[in-house]
């Protein structure tokens, strides 16, 4: 089996409900993460295999944050994305899955984590009884 590295590592900034960013969707505060290791490492767009990012609150935001995340910060259509819903665990969830499909043979590089959706974003539901 291949040997895995993490190559590079970055965190989005955290903000407080209804703070300063409140309206910028987690695929915007994605796609500036996905750029950023691009440029510090030297990797170009194409020669991510995949993307894989976990992401909690998606209701209302659009199919496939993930996507939409890699498409925002310039790779290629051909590169897939897949975005991971495990409550708590989803950017971790994604680094593991990153893991196997790389100690497998199925990839050499993959971008994963987690990018958080704001509860400012998402829409809320009251339950009216």
């Amino acid at each position: 089996m291949k040997e895995v590295v993490i190559v590079a590592a970055r965190r989005t900034a955290v903000g407080s409900f209804g703070g300063s960013l409140a309206g910028i969707p987690a695929s915007d505060l994605g796609a500036l993460v996905i750029k950023d290791i691009l440029e510090s490492t030297g990797v170009a767009p194409d020669q991510v295999d995949e993307v894989l990012l976990g992401q909690v609150l998606t209701a209302g935001v659009g199919q496939n944050p993930a996507r939409q995340a890699s498409i925002k910060a310039g790779l290629p259509d051909s590169v897939p994305a897949m975005t991971i819903n495990k409550v708590c665990g989803s950017g971790l969830k994604a680094v593991h899955l990153a893991t196997q499909a790389i100690r497998c043979g199925d990839a050499e590089l993959i971008l994963a984590g987690g990018q958080g959706e704001h509860v400012c974003v998402s829409p809320r539901i009251a339950q009216l009884a």
